[in-house]
């Protein structure tokens, strides 16, 4: 049975080899490495069958603004389940965990960049986002979720990822 808890310091290498094998090279792997060593990660998942890590999922600080206020977000990259569990339902699992999670800490929104079929099912919209200028804006993949109605409401606004994702 798969179990959702944070990450332990001791998987660290596990979550990496995941990230690694799920998308098939190291850019996720070294997303992941910078947006610890900058601090910005809030909240790291694992799914645990056993002792093998079947999933994994990070949400980490985002810097957005509309309307010239602040608004807790973060964002949600990268996300990974290994191939032989795919289909499994553990990815949904994770997201679902998270959001909670996310929306117990007062966070306000989540921002992703994935795939349009799988992330519309939690809620995320691209129209939430589409007057939030970002190197992503005008695209279906950029989507956004509001934990807190409304927070992402507004003219127009601002979303400045860290250098982790120029990686």
């Amino acid at each position: 049975m798969t179990a959702i808890a944070p990450e332990e310091p001791e998987q660290r290498q596990q979550v990496l080899a995941l990230n690694r094998l799920a998308f098939e090279g190291e850019d996720e792997a070294r997303i992941i490495e910078a947006l610890s060593r900058g601090g910005l990660c809030v909240l790291s998942l694992v799914a645990v069958d056993g002792a093998t890590i079947t999933g994994h999922i990070l949400f980490s600080r985002l810097a957005v603004e509309v309307d010239g206020r602040q608004i807790k977000t973060v964002a949600l990259a990268p996300m990974a389940v290994l191939p032989a569990y795919q289909g499994k339902g553990i990815g949904s699992a994770l997201i679902r965990r998270g959001l909670a999670l996310l929306a117990a800490r007062d966070v306000e929104a989540v921002i992703v960049v994935g795939h349009t079929g799988f992330y519309q099912r939690f809620g995320f919209a691209a129209e939430r986002v589409r007057h939030i200028a970002s190197p992503f804006q005008g695209h279906d993949a950029y989507m956004g979720l509001e934990l807190k109605p409304g927070a992402l409401a507004g003219k127009q606004g601002t979303c400045r990822y860290p250098e982790a994702f120029a990686l």
